[in-house]
């Protein structure tokens, strides 16, 4: 079974930075459960939405609010994915999770615990 732990949300002023990391345990690097690895967020009030995912070859997929502000990208070797997050708004302010599944799309069956994000004005 796919374990899933995310690390580097904290409070950040609007404008800041931040970099997501989540190293998947549990697999070997050629598992198909970990082809697509990403990011979830769900904040207050709000339904979950998918921020991005990556594929193993690079494949990537972006929420459009998102786009030209956040970067994903992994790390085969180590099934380590990290998400830069540039140019923070408040709106940004949510518990991100990390996914893991076949398709960069969805749907992902492995779920990790979630990490805060907090961006203040």
């Amino acid at each position: 079974q796919v374990q899933l732990v995310e690390s580097g949300g904290d409070l950040v002023q609007a404008g800041g930075s931040l970099r997501l990391s989540c190293a998947a345990s549990g697999t070997s690097g050629t598992d198909f459960s970990i082809n697509a690895m990403g990011w979830y967020r769900q904040a207050p009030g709000k339904q979950r939405e998918l921020v991005a995912a990556i594929t193993r070859s690079g494949r990537t997929n972006y929420l459009d609010f998102v786009k030209g502000r956040f970067t994903i990208s992994r790390d085969n070797a180590k099934s380590t994915v990290y998400l830069e997050m540039n140019s923070l708004k408040p709106e940004d302010t949510a518990v991100y999770y990390c996914v893991a599944g076949l398709w960069v799309s969805g749907p992902f069956e492995s779920w990790g615990q979630g990490t805060q994000v907090t961006v203040s004005l």
